[in-house]
């Protein structure tokens, strides 16, 4: 699926990152922000964001101004917690990976809509991918780069975490040997050009390895406090898409009415059942919608038993979960899980 895209939002500190590594190649980018259309005061404030096309913009700018051929990669040696505003910092306080990667999908947007992170496992490896939504195919490239070298110092500083087997990058490699011994001694481990996707690949149980300095208190304050970011992000959305991200949130052990989701938005029901006329659709379609795409990315990327999905997606039994299923796709939960995992072993 083509997921590359000009729209969407960009964070202050994900641009930071890229404006102190052009510092330190002495570029002067203050002639570039105001050409892609970036108000350098809004750079002050790190819970602001701008377009993403505008970033998108600048890294091109900046790429070819710095002359380093791995601008991005080399852009990452300056991440830190805030670079991924408080996402940062919930993974921080997350008790192990595979609760980091649970967060992730929920609260990435935060950070920006630069890309989507997606988990695979199979064959006792689990690979955390990611996919840029820039078009620029060298920008594209500089910032996949960037987002795994931060992802690897980032769990290596601040949660003590190196337990990945090896990296992979869709696009090539470097010709030169100077430039490839950077890769390696950033990732610390084998690095894979041209491969079928961009991600850390890493034994399925290192998911599970416990970080020792995670606050569960800490934690759901900053849950919190990031889902009153997520709102506020969502005012410049349509109600369908407001109304989904707060399914989002909300969606477990129970069926969350529209009575609940039209009090979180602010309006009467009657209100958030007119705007969702007006846009072409209903909450019990949101509804409907988003718990089979869920069903659908956990019965592929998850070993979660069909139990606990119907758990996760609201659902009093697991019985309901497998007629609803079957209505959407015309066949059981059970065989499409089979059918993923005969696949894989085929490759």
């Amino acid at each position: 699926m083509d997921i590359t895209s000009n729209s969407g939002l960009a964070s202050v500190p994900a641009i930071t990152q890229y404006l102190r590594s052009a510092e330190a190649c002495g570029v002067d980018y203050s002639v570039m922000l105001a050409k892609v259309g970036i108000d350098a005061d809004i750079l002050k404030d790190n819970s602001k964001h701008v377009p993403s096309h505008a970033m998108e913009q600048l890294l091109s700018l900046l790429i070819e101004a710095s002359g380093d051929p791995c601008f991005g990669l080399h852009s990452a040696q300056f991440v830190e917690p805030a670079s991924y505003s408080v996402l940062g910092y919930i993974s921080m306080n997350c008790s192990t990976l595979r609760m980091i990667q649970a967060k992730i999908p929920i609260y990435e947007k935060i950070v920006g809509d630069m890309g989507v992170t997606s988990i695979e496992i199979a064959d006792g490896y689990a690979l955390q991918r990611w996919t840029c939504r820039f078009n620029d195919k060298i920008v594209r490239k500089h910032e996949v780069e960037n987002v795994l070298a931060s992802w690897c110092l980032f769990a290596r500083r601040f949660l003590n975490f190196e337990g990945w087997h090896s990296i992979w990058f869709e696009h090539e490699g470097p010709t030169e040997q100077t430039l490839l011994q950077d890769y390696k001694q950033i990732f610390g481990c084998d690095v894979l050009f041209n491969q079928p996707a961009s991600g850390f690949r890493f034994v399925e149980s290192a998911l599970d390895e416990v970080f020792p300095q995670a606050n569960e208190q800490l934690l759901q304050m900053l849950l919190e406090h990031a889902t009153s970011i997520l709102a506020s992000l969502d005012k410049n959305q349509s109600v369908t898409d407001q109304v989904k991200n707060l399914l989002r949130l909300v969606l477990k052990q129970q069926t969350p009415s529209s009575q609940i989701i039209a009090e979180m938005l602010g309006v009467s029901s009657r209100t958030l059942q007119r705007k969702l006329d007006e846009e072409g659709t209903s909450y019990k379609d949101l509804l409907n919608e988003l718990r089979l795409e869920l069903a659908l990315y956990y019965l592929k990327n998850t070993d979660l038993s069909l139990e606990s999905i119907a758990y996760q997606l609201g659902y009093a039994e697991g019985r309901s979960f497998y007629r609803s299923f079957k209505l959407w796709t015309g066949r059981t939960a059970g065989s499409y899980r089979a059918e993923l995992t005969e696949n894989l072993a085929t490759k």
